[in-house]
């Protein structure tokens, strides 16, 4: 676990660099906007989450989970389970919890101010599962902490949920061409790139649906899994519909968009 953080850089430039060369090789939809711009934007909001984050916490999930373990904090540290089940267990736990999050920050005003910078995104690509405005981010790690204090998941099932959840992110947001046969049977084990996208519809029944970041268990079970988009991936609009001018959304712009009342 000391070298948690070169596991986690590791696997997100090594999915990262993947992605984006999927990307370039197979699109599965032409950009209607500015891709260095975009990625200046994304890129940049990135950069300064993590710095938002150490700012903020002066402990994180995995580190929290080294604590909980030794001093028997937690539900899972009250039962004897086998390393594999509680491993099982606890990322399970953890990605539902992320499920949830992700419906209120949706269904709670305040909340979707924060998560339309994530939306307001005009194209999706590799980036757009990296641009979560820093505000969300401290918010979503606080959860996380919380959870893991409440749970007492192992050590490792949060390293490796918080490597998965990064990758995926990557993945499902990504601009790729995915066999529509493979995609079919892939989405049953895993959140897709056709699946996610959906999400990201101008369309509000669209944008209300498949909130899922790893699994797509958790759509499906409970009533917001929605298979496709109405006017299919093609021909489906990205965003949000009051933000469609890509100069107004720069990186300051961005930054103050959850405080600009008219554009709640």
């Amino acid at each position: 676990m000391e070298h948690e953080a070169y596991i986690r850089l590791g696997a997100f430039l090594g999915v990262f660099a993947f992605m984006a060369t999927w990307e370039l090789v197979a699109p599965r939809r032409a950009l209607t906007t500015s891709k260095s711009k975009r990625w200046f934007c994304n890129l940049a909001i990135l950069a300064l989450n993590p710095v938002a984050v150490r700012l903020t916490f002066p402990v994180l999930p995995v580190g929290l989970a080294w604590i909980a373990q030794e001093r028997g904090w937690g539900l899972l540290n009250q039962v004897m389970l086998p390393t594999w089940a509680e491993i099982i267990i606890g990322l399970l736990l953890l990605d539902f919890i992320i499920y949830l999050q992700h419906v209120f920050f949706h269904a709670i005003p305040v909340l979707w101010r924060l998560h339309m910078v994530h939306h307001a995104d005009l194209d999706l690509d590799v980036t757009s599962g990296l641009r979560f405005h820093p505000l969300e981010i401290i918010l979503s790690m606080g959860i996380k902490l919380v959870v893991v204090g409440a749970l007492g998941p192992a050590p490792a099932a949060v390293l490796v949920f918080e490597t998965v959840l990064n990758a995926t992110a990557m993945f499902s947001h990504s601009n790729v061409a995915v066999p529509l046969a493979v995609d079919e049977w892939l989405r049953l084990l895993v959140v897709t790139p056709d699946m996610h996208r959906v999400h990201h519809s101008v369309i509000l029944k669209e944008t209300n649906s498949n909130f899922g970041f790893n699994v797509p268990w958790w759509d499906r079970l409970l009533g917001t899994y929605r298979d496709q988009p109405l006017k299919g991936h093609a021909d489906m609009v990205i965003g949000l519909a009051r933000f469609r001018d890509s100069k107004l959304l720069g990186l300051g712009r961005l930054i103050k968009l959850p405080f600009l009342k008219k554009d709640g």
